[in-house]
C-alpha cells in the first residue's frame, strides 16, 4: 500500500514538473550553498558542514523545484529575491554607493546623501529615474524588440538592441561627437 502511494507521489510530483517546463534561479538552495561555501575559513570543515546539512539541502532543493521556481516561472519574480537588501558598490569615481534592491528597481544613495531610484513599471514595461522628486523615463521596451529611449533633451527615439542602436544614441546625445569620446 505505502509502495502504491509513493508511485502515485512520483508521478504527480513528475507530471507537475513536466507540464510546468520551467527552471527557475534556485534562490532558495543556492543562498544555502553560498552561505556553507562562506561558513569558516577551512574548504575541510565546511565539506564537514555540507555533509551534515544534507538532509536541509534536499529540502531547499526540493522547495526550490517544486514551489520557488515555478512561482518564479509563472510571475516573473523570484520569491527569494534581495528585495530590501543594500550593497555597497564602488563607482567609476572611487566613491562607495548605497545600492539598495527594491521590488521595483534599485535605490542609490550617494556618498553625499543624494538618493535617486530606477524603476520598473510593468504595466508600460518601462524604466525610469526618480531624482529630486521628479521621474523620467528613462526607456520602455517596444513590442517589436526595440526600445524607445528618452534623450536628454525630451525627444524620443526607437532604438535597435545591437551595437549600431548604442552608436545611434550616443550620436543623438553627444550631437555627433561620438568619435571622440573614451
Amino acid at each position: 500500500m505505502k509502495m502504491k502511494k509513493l508511485k502515485v507521489a512520483t508521478l504527480l510530483l513528475a507530471g507537475a514538473m513536466l507540464t510546468t517546463s520551467c527552471i527557475g534561479s534556485f534562490g532558495l538552495f543556492n543562498k544555502l550553498l553560498s552561505w556553507n561555501k562562506t561558513a569558516t575559513d577551512s574548504k575541510f570543515l565546511n565539506e564537514i558542514i555540507f555533509l551534515i546539512l544534507s538532509l536541509p539541502y534536499a529540502i531547499c532543493g526540493t522547495a526550490d523545484v517544486v514551489v520557488l521556481n515555478t512561482i518564479e516561472f509563472w510571475t516573473g519574480d523570484n520569491p527569494m529575491a534581495n528585495n530590501g537588501k543594500t550593497k555597497q558598490v564602488m563607482g567609476q569615481d572611487g566613491k562607495y554607493y548605497a545600492v539598495k534592491t527594491l521590488k521595483d528597481g534599485y535605490e542609490i544613495t550617494a556618498p553625499t546623501g543624494e538618493v535617486t531610484k530606477f524603476l520598473y513599471d510593468k504595466s508600460t514595461d518601462s524604466w525610469s529615474q526618480v531624482a529630486n522628486g521628479k521621474q523620467t523615463e528613462l526607456f520602455r521596451f517596444n513590442e517589436d524588440g526595440t526600445i524607445k529611449a528618452t534623450l536628454p533633451n525630451g525627444k524620443k527615439m526607437d532604438v535597435a538592441l545591437t551595437e549600431a542602436g548604442v552608436y545611434q544614441v550616443h550620436m543623438a546625445v553627444n550631437d555627433g561627437t561620438y568619435w571622440a569620446m573614451k
